[in-house]
């Protein structure tokens, strides 16, 4: 289990204007500011579960996963994990955990990913038998047999990535932080990911922490949200009550051939460019039925769909709504 209880980071930062002349006071008198990165941070997340860590950038939520895997001290607070403080324990502590980061590597860059896979092996002091059957596994269904071979800097990004997520598996984590992981891969690879993560933890019954802009990674993988603005915790809740309390908002989108549309209370129009049309509809002012009805009495309709908001749409009217 995940316990975080009022948890405080601030950061000093220098500040200057540019000029040579700031640059030479700065070497004799220099100006801070204080980023108050986390405010009284508190949730709880149990084993299995699976959490996706959402906000815009400099939320908080880098800060957030660093005191969890044990990188940073909090200012205050406490955090404990499977009864272990891990900026205070870090040796066990890391023992238990798989990091995975779109933006650092934990492969050796010159070597190849094999190497880099035994070293953490060693590092972790795994099992030689657990080891073999983890890779044998990791390999097959992250198809890494063609590459496990090739130095880490001759993988393109997204074969780099399916081997940082193996090595974040080797040792068997109960809890598996993923900030990013799936920047910048192509779609089949993003399935690859998403795919092999839901099975792990479905057989394994490993914790996952995401944080990321891919909203699609979000409703692929995770089953409640956390959102983070300016330091605080917004909204704690599932995934589908988010849709739910977004649901109210429909999309309808037209071809049609002529006419001139004529708009009630509640529809507003999105687009129009030859011959299509999108349409907001509002649900708590005028039904889709009627909706529908009224369009069809302004134009020769030819074809038409009703869709709901996306969830990158509802993650915008969100932070919109909290002002972040």
């Amino acid at each position: 289990m995940i316990e975080l209880r009022n948890i405080n980071k601030t950061f000093k930062a220098a500040r200057r204007n540019a000029g040579f002349k700031e640059a030479l006071g700065a070497l004799f008198k220099n100006n801070y500011t204080y980023i108050h990165a986390l405010r009284d941070i508190s949730f709880t997340i149990n084993d299995g579960e699976m959490v996706g860590y959402i906000g815009p950038n400099g939320a908080g939520k880098s800060s957030t996963i660093k005191i969890m895997s044990g990188i940073l001290y909090p200012d205050s607070g406490e955090c404990i994990i499977d009864g272990l403080v891990p900026y205070k324990n870090r040796r066990e502590h890391v023992r238990n955990i798989g990091v995975v980061f779109g933006q650092r590597s934990q492969l050796w860059w010159d070597v190849p990913v094999i190497d880099s896979f035994e070293l953490l092996k060693d590092i972790y002091d795994v099992d030689e038998r657990v080891y073999k059957n983890n890779l044998e596994e990791l390999t097959e269904l992250l198809d890494l047999k063609e590459i496990i071979r090739t130095p880490a800097r001759q993988l393109s990004l997204g074969q780099r990535m399916r081997c940082e997520i193996a090595a974040s598996f080797l040792h068997n984590p109960k809890i598996l932080f993923l900030d990013e992981p799936t920047i910048g891969l192509d779609a089949v690879s993003k399935i690859a990911v998403r795919d092999f993560i839901k099975k792990m933890n479905q057989e394994k019954k490993t914790t996952v922490i995401l944080t990321t802009h891919d909203m699609q990674d979000i409703e692929a993988i995770t089953e409640r949200i956390l959102l983070i603005g300016r330091g605080q915790i917004l909204l704690d809740g599932s995934l589908s009550e988010l849709k739910v309390r977004n649901s109210r908002k429909k999309k309808i989108t037209l071809k049609y051939d002529k006419g001139q549309f004529s708009l009630d209370e509640g529809i507003s129009l999105v687009s129009q460019v030859d011959g299509h049309a999108v349409f907001e509809v509002d649900t708590s002012v005028i039904s889709v039925q009627e909706a529908i009805e009224l369009l069809s009495k302004s134009a020769d309709i030819k074809d038409l769909s009703v869709t709901g908001a996306s969830i990158d749409e509802i993650v915008v009217s969100l932070y919109e709504e909290l002002k972040i």
